[in-house]
């Protein structure tokens, strides 16, 4: 359990159209933006302390994906993943610096009643995934490593692989480098608990202002199959954020079919449903 003592965040809307194609858009009719591509909110899926209640519990696992008893709707939801320092000063973040980058599967229920984000996120444990293989990250600004990466992802059922998210430059993101740090530092610092979203300064606070965050920073739009397709009990999970100048697309897609990936500039997971 490497990130037991990290706090688990997300961003929601950071690609456009995936609120729209998850039947989450209404959940932010009320939020309000300074841009119409602005993310809405970033939400709590792991707060490690006791005080958190049900966020308390430790999701993340490389290797399976447990659905909720009642789940007929999950999906899989492939983003990057950012491990990054928190910098305080007398209780507020002044900085996040990103050190390494992963692979994620932010796994969400459609649950059209739940009054926050973080009741879709975190059901029990082994219910999201991040890559047991974290690239090192030189920084976030304009340039630099990640900017060559991919978002791919797959689903396996049978024999059938399909393509179960839009193939996707993570440049893509309506927000990233240092808009995007900027933003969250300022959501960590000044978001209110209304509506779907939540106060993550109390939940730091709660965890004793933790030196580390997984931030998943949003998934990509799907595939028609990934639209209308959910996981099932036997189905294999596949995120790949792979170096879009080392491999093409086709590669990776026989990588996937065949369920080995390489090991230079490519972060994959891979869970299986139980």
């Amino acid at each position: 359990m490497p990130f037991k003592h990290v706090i688990g965040l997300g961003v929601a809307g950071n690609f456009a159209g995936h609120l729209e194609q998850a039947g989450e858009a209404a959940d932010f009719v009320a939020v309000k933006t300074d841009e119409a591509i602005a993310p809405k909110a970033i939400f709590p899926f792991y707060v490690p302390s006791e005080e958190a209640g049900f966020l308390a519990t430790y999701p993340l696992c490389n290797s399976t994906i447990v659905p909720p008893n009642d789940a007929d709707n999950l999906q899989i939801e492939p983003e990057v993943a950012l491990l990054c320092d928190i910098h305080y000063d007398k209780g507020k973040v002044t900085a996040l610096t990103p050190v390494k980058f992963a692979a994620y599967n932010d796994c969400s229920i459609r649950k059209p009643n739940a009054k926050k984000i973080s009741e879709k996120k975190n059901w029990g444990q082994q219910t999201k995934g991040v890559s047991g293989t974290m690239i090192e990250l030189d920084h976030l600004a304009q340039g630099g490593v990640l900017d060559r990466f991919r978002i791919a992802s797959f689903h396996k059922r049978g024999n059938r692989v399909a393509r179960y998210g839009e193939d996707s430059p993570v440049v893509g993101y309506s927000y990233f480098h240092e808009k995007l740090l900027n933003w969250i530092i300022d959501r960590m610092n000044n978001q209110k608990d209304v509506g779907p979203a939540e106060d993550i300064s109390g939940y730091l606070a709660d965890a004793g202002y933790p030196h580390q965050a997984l931030i998943s920073i949003g998934a990509t739009r799907y595939t028609e199959y990934g639209e209308t397709n959910f996981l099932q009990s036997g189905d294999t999970s596949i995120v790949v954020v792979y170096d879009g100048e080392q491999y093409s697309q086709e590669q990776i897609t026989e990588m996937a079919q065949n369920q080995v990936f390489a090991e230079q500039g490519i972060s994959s997971l891979i869970q299986g449903v139980v």
